[in-house]
């Protein structure tokens, strides 16, 4: 698609929290949290002509390696948010992305993003195909107080459930969406922490993809106010997970 004529390099758009993507108490669930920032993101990514559609003329996707976010609060039902973003690099197969989430004006989530193209046939990444000078780079301006990082997933680690992937877990790329690891390793977390919003940022990494089919362990291992998850398939990491604890 031709690039939007009302293209910036820092967008924003509006949503409302509607009630499926809330827990029993009424606030977003992280899942969806995440699934908003990203749908921002391919928004922007579409109105600047390298959305999926643009890129699978060469057969190209974007896929993402590691998300951070930071939570100062969470919106609730019927609240309406503002999620902005902007490109803090962009070079060869390699991205990052800056999200920040608003309501009533007010900053309440950050978020960074890392993000390779993934040749959807090949399965592999590769340069992006595609122009991308229009996008302005903000190499200096982050939207969390930490980098995206790679997560130190402990040895000691224990295995707490076991999980085959199911054609409701895939995306249009063909794997496990991102946001599904995020789902399998908190429905192990204490329900309470969760309603109670005890978490105050987490990290994920992506390392391998995962498909139709494929048995996998998920292990734990907590420690004073963090817990790590990983996802494991034929004892090798394809996701880790880091939560951090008010």
């Amino acid at each position: 698609m031709p690039i939007a004529p009302n293209f910036t390099s820092i967008f924003s758009k509006d949503w409302e929290i509607n009630f499926t993507q809330c827990t029993p108490n009424g606030y977003l669930k992280y899942t969806d949290l995440c699934n908003l920032l990203q749908l921002t993101a391919g928004d922007h990514a579409e109105a600047g002509g390298i959305s999926f559609t643009d890129m699978q003329e060469f057969h190209q996707a974007w896929v993402m390696s590691r998300m951070r976010i930071e939570i100062e609060s969470l919106p609730k039902w019927k609240d309406i948010v503002t999620v902005k973003t902007w490109i803090i690099s962009l070079e060869n197969s390699r991205s990052v992305r800056a999200l920040e989430m608003y309501a009533n004006g007010k900053k309440i989530i950050g978020c960074e993003t890392f993000w390779a193209v993934f040749n959807t046939k090949l399965r592999r990444p590769e340069a992006l195909a595609l122009p991308h000078e229009h996008f302005e780079k903000y190499a200096a301006h982050f939207s969390t107080e930490e980098r995206v990082k790679k997560i130190d997933l402990q040895k000691e680690m224990k295995t707490v459930n076991e999980r085959k992937v199911v054609l409701s877990d895939l995306d249009i790329v063909n794997h496990v969406n991102n946001v599904k690891y995020l789902e399998w390793c908190l429905d192990l977390v204490d329900a309470k922490a969760i309603m109670k919003q005890k978490l105050k940022s987490f990290d994920m990494n992506f390392m391998k993809e995962l498909t139709l089919g494929d048995a996998v362990s998920i292990d734990e291992f907590s420690i004073e106010n963090k817990s790590n998850y990983s996802i494991l398939k034929d004892g090798k990491a394809c996701f880790g997970l880091e939560l951090d604890w008010k």
